[in-house]
């Protein structure tokens, strides 16, 4: 079963990520009090802990939110997500996936103690649908997204 592994939210951009219980998805915004809450196409951004566990074993310091990730999760092949796809958080926060991965522009903490930056290359990216408070360990559900039902 698919599940949230951890929130982690940062006031700043560029830097490791903390550790949060519970947060609140804004609609089309992101997660109340992250630096990159706001409007567009990378509200959100999700990594998965099997990822950063292949990380851990060459960089045992490396804790969750260190790839600046939003949503660790655990369970779930984000590589097989498509854009457009939905993941359902707790049954109640929609987020519609809109991009996987991302240009590195070199400016966060990784680059900067010479750590392989994984975000790049398996992280996903993510806008709120519809918002809510959920908890850390939460069911995530996965809405594939079917063009031909349009």
């Amino acid at each position: 079963m698919a599940k949230v592994l951890a929130f982690n939210v940062s006031k700043e951009k560029g830097i490791p990520k903390e550790e949060m219980d519970m947060v609140t998805f804004l609609e089309d915004s992101g997660i109340e009090g992250d630096a990159h809450a706001a409007p567009g196409l990378r509200q959100v951004s999700l990594l998965s802990g099997e990822c950063a566990d292949k990380m851990r074993a060459v960089m045992p310091e490396v804790a969750n939110g260190c790839f600046t990730e939003n949503i660790t999760t655990e369970g779930l092949s984000l590589s097989d997500l498509s854009i457009g796809d939905v993941i359902l958080l707790d049954g109640q926060v929609l987020l519609q996936v809109t991009r996987v991965g991302k240009k590195c522009f070199g400016v966060c903490g990784n680059r900067d103690m010479e750590r392989d930056c994984v975000m790049p290359r398996e992280g996903i990216f993510a806008r709120v649908l519809r918002g809510g408070t959920v908890s850390a360990g939460c069911p995530m559900t996965i809405i594939t997204f079917n063009e031909d039902a349009i």
